[in-house]
């Protein structure tokens, strides 16, 4: 493993720690002017968001009504009543996007895997980093004001959908934060 992940894992609580667990459920609020451009409306109503820890799966509840949820993996988005009942879903989400531009609107299941997709990233960083098939390097420094951060750049299987296969995550020499920034 690479030095600086290694370091940042073990900041984070370690591998044998975060192996104890399968999955992390949080309270989230989205908002912003991406949403309004695709033409799906964010209301402030807090959500349940539940992700798997292990594979890429995740859920968001309330979604579209409050019997609803989301059941996001890289191969179906679905939105479901409580009692499993199906709404919508389609098969090889991904392929979905295909020819959009930044103002072709969206439909309610590219929201459910946009928002599936992007907050399992977010919620299992940084150890899906250590995930199989997942290759990291230290890239430059990058400097924000006076502070200097060191970067790591992952380079993404096709396996796990993402927004950029190559991402780069920096984290701050007096922290063991880590932000993302897309390359």
């Amino acid at each position: 493993m690479n030095e600086l992940l290694a370091r940042i894992i073990e900041a984070h609580g370690g591998m044998d720690r975060w192996n104890e667990y399968e999955k992390v459920e949080a309270t989230i609020v989205s908002g912003g002017g991406f949403f309004a451009l695709k033409g799906v409306l964010q209301d402030s109503t807090p959500r349940s968001m539940t992700v798997w820890l292990h594979e890429e799966r995740s859920s968001v509840l309330p979604y579209g009504a409050p019997d609803q949820r989301t059941m996001f993996t890289p191969e179906r988005i679905a939105i479901e009543k409580l009692d499993g009942t199906l709404v919508a879903e389609r098969y090889a989400p991904r392929d979905s996007f295909t020819g959009h531009q930044m103002s072709t609107p969206w439909d309610p299941l590219h929201r459910a895997y946009f928002n599936g997709e992007a907050l399992w990233i977010y919620l299992t960083t940084p150890f899906l980093l250590t995930m199989d098939g997942v290759r990291v390097e230290e890239t430059g420094a990058w400097w924000e004001g006076a502070e200097t951060w060191r970067v790591l750049r992952a380079y993404f299987p096709g396996k796990i959908e993402t927004h950029c296969l190559v991402q780069d995550f920096s984290l701050v020499r007096t922290s063991c934060c880590i932000a993302t920034t897309i390359a």
